[in-house]
């Protein structure tokens, strides 16, 4: 019997697994947190269409958010056999409520799922950045202004050509940031659509609310193509 989620009946060579997971297990500790919210939504809408009882996503919701708070505290870990946060999110929830547990996964593949945690994850960290280069551009710009009437020559083929100030220099690397922003925009645009829903790339023969989950998780809208996604 296959013992993970994507074996089937044939012998993977050692080093290929070795080489093609390598450290995906560490790294989808930083996916934890979106696994749970995506989880969330999911079963939110998976209760409208009547694949959940009100009760069921009473319990999974529950669950779920204990979950979450053992992430936010550092607690959460895939232990050692369990070959990603999915997997372990799912058996931690089978653990605590049974056959319950396993219902999470209706209507879902671990490819959308997938996708959904990394575009999650991917929209906090723009916004992140962009804090921080929004700060850094306001100080670069008083800079600029508390700086504008201390002189520096201005360099042209190794000669003083004209002068120029500390201020003006500020401001140039404030106007780069502005340009930097205006590129982050378009990639939180392009990332902020949700592709849950999409499963295996195929979508999905349940009557999945994808303009359902797409509300619940913020995305400006979804990933029309299932393909595409």
């Amino acid at each position: 019997m296959a013992s993970k989620l994507w074996e089937k009946n044939i012998q993977v060579d050692h080093d290929v697994e070795t080489y093609t997971v390598g450290r995906d297990r560490e790294m989808d500790l930083y996916l934890a947190r979106y696994d749970v919210l995506g989880s969330i939504a999911h079963i939110t809408m998976l209760q409208t269409i009547n694949l959940l009882t009100a009760d069921e996503l009473s319990q999974l919701t529950a669950a779920l958010r204990e979950i979450y708070a053992e992430i936010e505290a550092g607690k959460f870990v895939i232990e050692d056999g369990i070959e990603d946060v999915h997997s372990q999110v799912e058996l931690m929830l089978t653990r605590r409520l049974g056959d319950v547990g396993k219902k999470i996964h209706s209507g879902r593949s671990r490819n959308d799922q997938v996708l959904v945690d990394l575009r999650l994850f991917i929209r906090s960290e723009i916004e992140d950045v962009v804090h921080h280069i929004t700060t850094l551009f306001h100080t670069l710009q008083a800079q600029s202004e508390r700086y504008k009437d201390v002189l520096m020559p201005g360099y042209t083929h190794l000669q003083v050509a004209m002068p120029s100030s500390f201020g003006l220099w500020f401001g140039a690397y404030a106007e780069s940031l502005a340009d930097d922003l205006v590129v982050l925009r378009a990639a939180y645009d392009v990332n902020n659509r949700n592709p849950l829903g999409s499963a295996a790339g195929y979508g999905s023969s349940f009557p999945l609310n994808r303009e359902l989950t797409t509300q619940l998780l913020g995305f400006a809208s979804v990933d029309y193509n299932v393909v595409y996604a």
